[in-house]
């Protein structure tokens, strides 16, 4: 990739999740030392919480392919400049044990060091995602 800039590299990622490409093939994207972070109840929602290297972030999305079924996933503007971007949008997915939809803006914190992403923090409606969890009556 010849602009290694944190915008460029995170609109190639999420290009490459909403085509559906493997975990392990998006997993290539970050670095083995990343910082991910996805704040929320890890009782309740499996793929949330901190996850640990290349094998950590592949087992996210292969957690988050296994439980839900994505209807939307769109980015409204990626912010930034050099190795840092915040990217900003929504998402509407059904937790498929539950059938509950969560919907729900997201801000995504991500930095970047040779083409690889080193921080990702994801921020969202983390009530929305557990409630979406619990069985409807």
């Amino acid at each position: 990739m010849a602009d290694l800039s944190a915008r460029a590299v995170a609109a190639d990622l999420f290009d490459r999740v909403r085509s559906g490409a493997a975990p392990t093939e998006l997993a290539e994207h970050y670095d083995e030392d990343v910082d991910w972070f996805i704040p929320g109840d890890t009782s309740v929602v499996p793929w949330i919480g901190r996850k640990v290297g290349r094998a950590g972030v592949a087992e996210f999305y292969t957690q988050l392919a296994a439980g839900t079924e994505l209807a939307h996933f769109g980015i409204d503007t990626i912010i930034g400049d050099g190795d840092r971007c915040v990217v900003l949008g929504g998402l509407r997915t059904t937790v498929l044990a539950t059938g509950r939809v969560i919907e729900t803006d997201f801000a995504f914190d991500v930095r970047v060091r040779d083409g690889l992403i080193t921080r990702y923090h994801m921020f969202e409606d983390t009530w929305a995602v557990a409630s979406a969890f619990e069985p409807t009556t």
